[in-house]
């Protein structure tokens, strides 16, 4: 299971849910990944330099049908959404997106990692200001102004996520949602994604301050 032969492979998956570990998992892998922002040093296209990947997906869904038609240098997308003062897009909760990803790119693989979603909003809670401004501050779909401000906000919020997925990919053999605390998360991972995953750690966690430049959880 050396060599990929599937892909893209799209993370559904909210801030603070393992999406940092997932795409460390998936780089240490040899895999080309985008996590919520193309950094300089993953692409050679100057007009991608710095983008958040959010915008794009939906600039490109508009203007070709292809949500993915200026990522195909990307193996991986592991984070999807973007959210501050000027923006708040999120792919991953939208069924037009997800659908012609599908339609365009027929070997998607689609995952989700499933976390408790107190734990999952006690950590948007604590993670810069994202759970205490930007959330209750954005109009997110299913998490419209003003809520979004609790934990139990946000834990419903989530809660709402996993089951638009389930209901949207239930039966499919290009879905896989896992439990991020699963001891075997790692190995059936590797089996889905028929991928060699030699590193599964922890990654992103929240200490005391969290970095107060990364805008996205």
């Amino acid at each position: 299971m050396s060599t990929i032969t599937i892909g893209p492979i799209i993370s559904l998956s909210l801030p603070k849910s393992g999406t940092t570990t997932f795409a460390h998992a998936l780089r240490h892998a040899g895999l080309a990944v985008a996590d919520w922002r193309i950094r300089r040093h993953e692409t050679d296209n100057p007009d991608l330099h710095d983008q958040l990947l959010a915008p794009l997906i939906y600039e490109d869904y508009f203007d070709s049908g292809d949500p993915l038609a200026r990522l195909g240098q990307f193996q991986a997308i592991t984070e999807m959404n973007a959210v501050n003062k000027h923006l708040s897009l999120w792919p991953q909760t939208d069924s037009g997106i997800l659908a012609a990803i599908e339609r365009h790119h027929p070997d998607v693989r689609f995952v989700l990692s499933l976390r408790d979603p107190a734990k999952v909003a006690n950590s948007m809670m604590n993670w810069n200001n994202l759970g205490k401004r930007r959330l209750p501050q954005a109009d997110v779909p299913g998490l419209p102004r003003p809520y979004g401000g609790s934990v139990s906000d946000l834990a419903r919020w989530i809660e709402g996520h996993y089951a638009f997925c389930d209901r949207m990919f239930r039966g499919s053999s290009q879905f896989l949602a896992y439990e991020l605390e699963d001891p075997d998360v790692q190995t059936k991972i590797s089996h889905f994604l028929k991928l060699d995953l030699p590193w599964w750690g922890k990654a992103n966690e929240n200490p005391d301050k969290a970095d107060p430049t990364r805008q996205e959880g």
